[in-house]
């Protein structure tokens, strides 16, 4: 069975997803971490299983252990790996990548296919993509767009727990300058100027 059906048969047989953490979301991460490895080298099998399977586990923004999602993804994924051909020696690696890739999780990459993986996961939260996912989560999690005074944050901190926009603030705009690789920093770098257009805009409506 090709690498790539046997990756998406798991996660549709035996994962959860919810709107901003689908299998498209997915398949968005498989590809830029591909692309970022092309550039910067790594493991591509290393890359491809952690990139596939980094969300196999994943909980609600607001849940309590929402930390602890990546562990457990990564608990998942290693079973799932030592169930099928995949290499022993390299499971260690595509778990911790899984365990790395996460914001929440706060657990540093110390190989280059996991800041490979962490990078292309957090380039899914930027650009055209990331302000659909950001508008959607906060639609979810019931919170205001923006707050009516001052829209962007401009003479107060940002709130991301009461208002959607202020999640640009809060973190989004912060992910260029905490990229591990330079292939992704320029990637982020473009998608952060159409994030400040899609305000600029915004800020003209309201």
């Amino acid at each position: 069975m090709p690498e790539e059906t046997l990756y998406k048969k798991f996660l549709l047989n035996n994962c959860s997803f919810d709107s901003a953490h689908d299998l498209a979301h997915i398949q968005r991460v498989v590809k830029s971490a591909q692309t970022i490895c092309d550039e910067e080298g790594g493991d591509l099998d290393i890359v491809k299983a952690a990139a596939w399977l980094h969300d196999s586990v994943t909980l609600p923004k607001n849940h309590p252990d929402r930390s602890k999602s990546s562990i457990l993804a990564g608990e998942k994924a290693a079973a799932f790996l030592n169930s099928i051909d995949f290499p022993e020696t390299k499971v260690k690696h595509v778990v911790h990548a899984i365990e790395a890739h996460s914001f929440s999780a706060g657990i540093e990459p110390t190989t280059l296919e996991a800041k490979i993986v962490q990078d292309a996961d957090r380039l899914d939260a930027l650009g055209a993509i990331g302000v659909a996912r950001c508008l959607m989560v906060g639609g979810k999690l019931d919170r205001a767009l923006y707050q009516p005074e001052d829209p962007f944050c401009e003479s107060r901190d940002p709130d991301d727990s009461i208002y959607t926009i202020d999640h640009f603030y809060e973190k989004l705009f912060k992910l260029p300058e905490l990229m591990n690789t330079e292939s992704a920093k320029e990637m982020a770098v473009e998608r952060i100027r159409f994030m400040k257009q899609f305000l600029s805009e915004l800020q003209k409506e309201i």
